[in-house]
């Protein structure tokens, strides 16, 4: 099929590239597993799932010899560090900054890395395996969540290089209603969500766009129309509208904190395989006027 897009009336809020999460601490670290209430591993139950690796949780004294040469990395880098600063070098925060040292929960995290969480007849066993990386080469094949005001979706797509060739595969969907919790899991790198479902079961994700797909997914979605914002803001919307691909849906507008709007078009011509759908913005002010970057309020910034 061609670039996935919403049905009549249904309003495409985010797209963005998405896999199971991988391990991060020593014990776990490059491996996932899928669960049942029961903590067995399920994937060989899992229907249609080719076969794919077996992880076993290291040791804890493979894991404290790792730590050894972890804490002696990270002296060294602390020293490199002190050097560039004194000779003037400047060391900037990294992507890594959003992400904590610190596990939310130690059982999930640290002793194991469950992606999938589900008994028998739960929505988290009906995900598609595509979503797995050690099931599927990168290199060559990608998926993406797709999140509407109706609906999740996912879809796999092979990755053109270079090219803006998309060919999506749909994969997988379920209604916003089952949908009971979106919980971000700051461990390690801070891109990792956790999906809980009506039915009690879960999966954990890496989104590369973690806070776009985590706030439209977050009930009750509040998205406000354009008749609801003054005459100037509602001006202000189209004009920003107007300048957008042929393909864009409707403005959508939401009020941030600071008591301004953001608004936010996507055109899924624009839909990369690498990128998903960055979405083209602006921040109004109250008194309808556009904000120019340098004047957002912190609340007005996303990623």
């Amino acid at each position: 099929m061609p670039i996935w897009e919403p049905e009549p009336g249904e309003t495409l809020l985010a797209r963005t590239p998405i896999t199971f999460a991988t391990g991060a601490a020593m014990r776990v670290r490059g491996m996932r597993w899928f669960r049942d209430t029961e903590r067995r591993d399920i994937q060989a139950e899992l229907p249609g799932w080719p076969e794919g690796p077996v992880h076993v949780v290291r040791g804890g004294g493979n894991a404290a010899a790792r730590n050894v040469v972890k804490g002696g990395l990270i002296a060294l880098g602390v020293v490199v560090m002190g050097i560039l600063s004194s000779q003037g070098g400047s060391v900037g925060p990294g992507a890594s900054d959003q992400g904590s040292d610190t596990p939310t929960d130690r059982a999930d995290e640290v002793e194991d890395f469950p992606v999938m969480w589900a008994a028998p007849g739960t929505v988290a066993r009906t995900l598609p395996w595509q979503l797995d990386p050690g099931r599927t080469d990168a290199k060559r094949y990608t998926t993406h969540a797709i999140v509407t005001d109706r609906r999740l979706v996912i879809v796999g797509l092979p990755v053109h290089k270079g090219q803006k060739t998309i060919d999506d595969e749909l994969l997988w969907e379920t209604p916003r209603s089952t949908i009971a919790a979106v919980e971000p899991r700051d461990f390690k790198d801070g891109t990792d969500v956790q999906l809980v479902f009506t039915d009690g079961s879960w999966c954990r994700l890496r989104a590369q766009w973690r806070r776009r797909f985590t706030d439209y997914l977050k009930g009750p979605l509040d998205l406000m129309s354009l008749e609801s914002l003054t005459p100037a803001q509602r001006s202000t919307a189209r004009t920003f509208a107007a300048t957008q691909p042929a393909d864009a849906g409707p403005p959508v507008v939401t009020r941030n904190a600071c008591g301004c709007y953001r608004v936010s078009v996507l055109a899924p011509s624009t839909t990369d395989s690498f990128f998903g759908i960055s979405d083209r913005d602006t921040v109004v002010d109250a008194a309808g006027t556009e904000l120019p970057y340098a004047q957002y309020h912190p609340e007005d910034f996303t990623s």
